[in-house]
């Protein structure tokens, strides 16, 4: 595995590069195994796969049922061509995705993965340009950059910010979209990466293990929709989780001293923080009193 060229992203000041299918492409001998982690989405699992058809590179598609209290492992059998593993209870999205690649091994032994999040539906088919630069070996980890979403997520930012910050502390790149779960990687550099990230800190882990060992990362812009977290409280406590597997990830891949400057870090900015909110008062209280006095000359008896 060769670390050159290097990763390309805001580090370099690039754009992320855009490829197309390259040789590699609609048919094109099959090669990739999807595999798609799935839990609870009966709704959307048959069109993902019907859509991966119509990625000529992909010869298997696994699905795993993590644990789905509905239909998910019925509709993806039914919709046939698929291999599907099934999770008695569920255990996370690494853990599915490491039964996945598993599978991948036995199926196809050597092949490239592309992991798939099993809401893409239709745009699954524009998955693609991320198979061509690892077949080719131009890159041995692509990662989907997602154009603005059709319905604005409820979060502020703060697991995303968190990542990218992470990444770039620990690797010096700074990804566009860290929290991408699309993403296609040589087999070798899966198996070096395993065991991965527990949870949702798998994608975090991912990037900083492939970069860390030398390998070449590529973001490259798809045309993919997903389904995106509200407001509610559940999608409040699935953001609450992923922060909390993201900073794990984060941390087992620091040093003492890493960890030590983000606290640091982190406790700055909690001051720089307190300190403009402590200045908003002030001023407010500020223009509260003249306003008072202002009011207390007009009242005056002339």
């Amino acid at each position: 595995m060769s670390a050159e060229p290097g990763p390309v992203g805001e580090r370099d000041g690039l754009d992320p590069i855009v490829v197309d299918d390259g040789p590699h492409g609609r048919g094109a001998p099959p090669e990739v195994v999807a595999v798609i982690p799935a839990k609870d989405e009966e709704a959307r699992i048959g069109a993902t796969i019907a859509a991966l058809e119509q990625v000529g590179s992909i010869g298997w598609v696994v699905v795993v049922d993590d644990g789905s209290t509905d239909q998910t492992a019925a509709v993806a059998e039914w919709t046939g061509g698929v291999e599907v593993v099934r999770h008695a209870r569920n255990r996370g999205k690494a853990a599915a995705m490491t039964s996945g690649a598993r599978r991948a091994a036995e199926l196809a032994p050597g092949a490239p993965v592309l992991f798939v999040d099993a809401d893409l539906e239709g745009s699954a088919a524009n998955l693609g340009p991320l198979v061509g630069p690892v077949l080719s070996g131009v890159a041995d980890m692509t990662i989907a950059v997602l154009p603005a979403q059709l319905r604005r997520g409820g979060g502020m930012g703060l697991v995303v910010r968190t990542a990218r910050e992470g990444i770039r502390r620990l690797t010096g790149w700074r990804p566009t979209q860290p929290l991408s779960g699309q993403r296609c990687l040589s087999r070798a550099v899966l198996d070096a990466a395993l065991p991965l990230a527990p949870g949702w800190g798998v994608e975090v882990g991912l990037t900083v293990d492939v970069l860390r060992a030398g390998g070449r990362v590529l973001e490259v812009p798809c045309e993919l929709h997903h389904r995106v977290t509200g407001r509610d409280l559940a999608s409040q406590v699935h953001r609450a989780r992923q922060l909390a597997d993201v900073t794990r990830a984060l941390a087992d891949r620091s040093t003492t001293a890493e960890r030590a400057r983000a606290t640091a870090s982190g406790y700055a900015d909690q001051l720089r923080s307190r300190s403009r909110s402590s200045l908003a008062r002030a001023r407010a209280r500020v223009t509260a009193g003249v306003r008072a006095r202002r009011d207390r000359g007009r009242s005056r008896p002339s």
